[in-house]
Formats: structure tokens, sequence, C-alpha cells
């Protein structure tokens, strides 16, 4: 037995040294085939007993080592103790952990039983298929978690899936999936048979399967030729302490240096201003139904109005109040008065001084901090339990559709992306069917500190500019903000950590991508295969119990 948990140690080890932000992605092609020889082997062994239960231990050890490792950084978020001193949040981190690592490991042990009770065949069919099915589920229930989502893997080395703009990251899933069947495939031959035929095959199927696709993807890269109009644009990085300043600062002194970083910057060609996740008002809210009376709105308006092209998008906190409960949404929640109700929004807005304010709200939220999972089934049963792990009872309000940002002066159609919405391909599709021909990314990153946690954010982020072929204009709080064209290319950046702002200039794309069309074609595939072999599996379960009653 201690040989195979050191297999399923190295698979945890090869999927986390091959994992972004440093890790070389040509490691994802292996990491799985330890864990399934393993699984092949217990399997095949009749001395083991309870071998479900060995082979799920060991694929929990393998996802645990791999989770753990990755986003380590989790743990750098701050909660307050019960004297109101901020320390870091191992529930923030742990939970995750372990969570992701059990639904990875029912998967597999779904792959056990599907290629123990149909064979071998359809358990090497079932397994990518499943593993996309989950990948997919992952992208849109409330527990939403897609950092694993396997076609992330290969963020850093964009330039090997240019051809994500056909498939999406499902075709990234995929690829990595064939490659480490067909090298556990040939392996396992080699192991059962000790013919040298089999490790040759190995080396030609597998090195065409890698190869192949990357060739495919550097010609299409330098081939590629960006489309559209230019755009001059002007990013905000005000670089404020999320804890500390953010949300204990005066909401105007706040705005006052966003505004003199704004104005300090401008060109006579810029046409955008772009500030990050949440910058205005700062340590308050916005009141929906008053904004234009705003005072911050209002001045945000006037010095707007000086040039003719000028706007102003940036992240904002907006409240909706709601005077009775009969009134409110499904996801208002209560004031401390017990009679009116409100809406908390993370929301983006659209500002000049010559057209009426665009609002978008944030509707992919992070789970536990902006949503309270599966609210109306969990709080009668867990009431208050979340906020020990520094979560949230509360949820905030969402808008059921994209919408994009229009103006009367430009060209420009903005997809007003918010942080975490960033790592979403399908759900930002929808923006670019609506009209979008460019990408402003608002976000806040700064909640972990100097850590692997924005630099995943932006990779993953990126891969959108690659499947919808659009450029990407990045404003974080402090940083990495960021122009990306619309290979995937970062054209200008400001490093981590510094005040600044940064004036660049993109191109509007108009057409639409194979992948903007029909999204997620991969994924979908991949649940009607897992379903057809799931449900022949059970049928021939349920006929093997009813036979052998008969005899």
């Amino acid at each position: 037995m201690k040989k195979y948990i050191a297999y399923a140690i190295l698979s945890g080890l090869l999927l986390t040294a091959g994992w972004p932000s440093h890790g070389f992605p040509l490691l994802l092609f292996i990491g799985f085939v330890p864990l399934m020889l393993a699984e092949h082997q217990i399997t095949q062994r009749a001395e083991f007993k309870k071998k479900g239960r060995k082979i799920f231990g060991l694929s929990f050890l393998a996802f645990f080592i791999w989770n753990a490792i990755v986003i380590w950084w989790l743990h750098y978020a701050q909660e307050t103790d019960a004297n109101g001193d901020l320390h870091n949040s191992w529930s923030a981190y742990l939970i995750p952990v372990v969570a992701n690592s059990l639904f990875m490991s029912i998967v597999f042990q779904l792959y056990h039983f599907v290629k123990t009770k149909a064979g071998n065949l359809y358990g090497l069919v079932f397994l990518p298929a499943i593993w996309m099915s989950f990948d997919k589920l992952t992208l849109n229930w409330e527990l939403t978690w897609p950092w694993f989502n396997l076609g992330n893997g290969f963020a850093k080395y964009y330039e090997w899936v240019q051809w994500y703009e056909y498939t999406g990251t499902f075709g990234g899933a995929l690829w990595i999936w064939l490659v480490n069947i067909t090298v556990f495939y040939y392996l396992t031959a080699y192991i059962n048979k000790k013919e040298m035929r089999y490790l040759n095959k190995l080396g030609i199927y597998a090195g065409l399967l890698i190869a192949v696709p990357i060739g495919i993807s550097y010609i299409i890269y330098a081939n590629y030729e960006e489309k559209g109009k230019a755009l001059d644009v002007l990013v905000l990085q005000p670089d404020l302490d999320p804890y500390n300043e953010k949300y204990m600062k005066d909401g105007l002194q706040i705005y006052d240096e966003l505004k003199q970083l704004a104005l300090k910057n401008i060109q006579p060609k810029t046409q955008f201003v772009v500030a990050p996740e949440t910058a205005v008002p700062g340590s308050s809210a916005l009141i929906f139904d008053n904004m234009y009376d705003d005072l911050i709105i209002q001045d945000i308006q006037q010095w707007t109005k000086t040039k003719k092209d000028l706007h102003f998008v940036t992240g904002a906190s907006i409240m909706r109040i709601y005077p009775m409960q009969s009134l409110a949404s499904e996801t208002a929640s209560v004031m401390r008065d017990g009679i009116t109700w409100y809406d908390a929004y993370n929301s983006a807005l659209q500002i000049s001084g010559n057209d009426s304010i665009e609002v978008y709200h944030k509707s992919k939220l992070v789970p536990g901090v902006e949503i309270f999972p599966y609210r109306n089934i969990l709080m009668p049963i867990i009431g208050e339990f979340m906020l020990n792990f520094g979560g949230t009872t509360k949820t905030l309000g969402i808008q059921p559709h994209r919408s994009v940002f229009k103006n009367k002066t430009n060209n420009a159609t903005v997809a007003p992306v918010i942080c975490y919405e960033s790592i979403y391909g399908d759900y930002t599709t929808e923006y670019v069917r609506e009209g979008a021909n460019v990408i402003f990314t608002m976000t806040n990153d700064s909640w972990w500190g100097s850590t692997d946690g924005h630099r995943q954010l932006l990779l993953y982020g990126n891969l959108r500019a690659i499947e919808n072929r659009r450029a990407i204009v990045r404003s974080a709080n402090s940083g990495i903000s960021a122009f990306v064209n619309q290979r995937g290319d970062i054209m200008k950046s400001l490093p981590y950590g510094e005040q600044g702002a940064l004036n660049g200039t993109i191109l509007m794309n108009s057409e639409l991508t194979f992948y903007t069309k029909y999204g997620d074609v991969i994924a979908r595939i991949a649940l009607l295969v897992m379903g057809i072999i799931l449900a022949y599996t059970l049928a021939q379960k349920l006929l093997y119990k009813q036979n052998k009653k008969k005899i």
C-alpha cells in the first residue's frame, strides 16, 4: 500500500508543479497518471479488500496536495477576532481546500465505479467526461470555485492555446485528459507485458498529441492580426490597503485622491479613465435611486464634461433601499430598524458629463464572501455559523443578464467585468454577444498581499482575450493593472503594490469567434457522454442483480 500512497503523492506534486503562476504545464499531461495506475493496480489485486475506500483515500490525498499548495495564499485573507484585531484566516483557506479535494475525489470514485462495473474502455471515456462535467458545474452552481478548471493550467503559456478561440478552456481540459489516458494506457501495457514497443508507442502518440496542438497554436499566434479601431484609455491603480484604508478612510478623501491621480495623467487623446473594483465611493455606498444627486457622481460629471469624449468607468458599492419588505428582492436584508430593507451591490458605473449613467451589478459572486450559498436552504439549518469562519450570512444583489456600457461619442462598447467574473469563459461571451468590443476588468486582488492570488487571477482572466479576441483593460486596486491585446499578450502593466496610472491604446474588435458564438460545446458534449455511460453502468448493475436473484 505504501507504493500506492507514493503514487498519490506524486500525482499531487505533478499537478501542483504544472500549475500557474510558477508551474510548467507540460507536467499536467502526466499529472493524473500515477493516481490512475494506483487505481488500476488496486482494482486488479484480489488481496485488497474495500478497494473503493482505498482508492477514495488515495485520490483525496493527491487532490488535497494539489489544492493545498496551489491556493496556499488564501490564508492571508484577514478576519477580525473578538478584540477587533486582524489575523490570518485559516478557515478561509482550509474550507475550499478540503471541499474541493472532496468533490474531486467523488468524481474519481465515480470513474472507479464505472470502470469496475462497465469495463476499462467505458471507464477511460467516462473519466474526462465526468471531470469536465464537474468543471462545468463549478462554473454554474452557487458553491462556484473554478480555480482548478483544467484549462486554466495553460494561462501562463497562453501561446500554446490560441485555439481557445474555438474551444474555450474545456479544449485545454480535454487535451490534458487525452494525453494522460494515452500515457496511462501504454504504460500499463508495458508494465503487464514488458515489451518495448508499448513505450515506443507511448512516446510517439503522446508526443504527437502534445506537439501538434502547440504547433497549430503557434501558427495561429504568429498569423493573428488585431482588428478594430483604436481606443485610448487611462488605468488608475490607487493601491489602497483593503483592510485598514479602503473601508476605514473617509470616502470623499479616497475619491479625491483617485480624482487627482486621474487628472494628473489624463492626456488629450484619452477617451476612458478606468478605476478598480469598489473604488467609488470608498468607505460608504451610493444610493441607487438617488445616484444623480450624489456629490461624488456630480463631481465626476463636472470634470469629465471638460472633454467631450471622456468617460469614467469604475467599480462602485451601491445600495438600493426598500421602504417595506413586500417591495424587497430575494437577496435583500433588513436594516437595524427592522422595517427598512436593502440590497447591496458590487457594481460598475460608466459616468460622463455628456451621457446618462450606465450601471452593471456583479453577478458571479465569491462564495462565503459575497454570497451565502443556497441561503434559503442552509440558513435555517446552520444559522450564523458562516460568521465564525469569516464568511457572510448575506448575499449581494445581482442582475440576471449581462449588460454592456454604450456611449454616444465613440465606438466603444464596454464589457464591465468585475474581479471574480473574469475567470468565467462562457459567462464572458454573454457580454460580447451583447456587442462588447473591449473588456474592462475592475478588480481588487490585494486581500492576500503580494502572493500568487493576484497573479493567478490576472493570468486566468487574460484567457478571455483569446477566447473572444477582445483586448482587456485591467484596473486593479493594488495591481497588477495591465493592457492585454487580442492574442493575450500583456502589452503594458503596473507592478503590484505601486500607486500609479497607465496610459495605453487598445483595438476594438467587433467580430465574433466560434467560442463566443457557441460557448462551452465540449462541456455540453461531456455532460451528454457522462450521462449516457453512467446510465448504462447503472442499468448493467441492475440487470446483474436481477439475474443473480433469478439464479
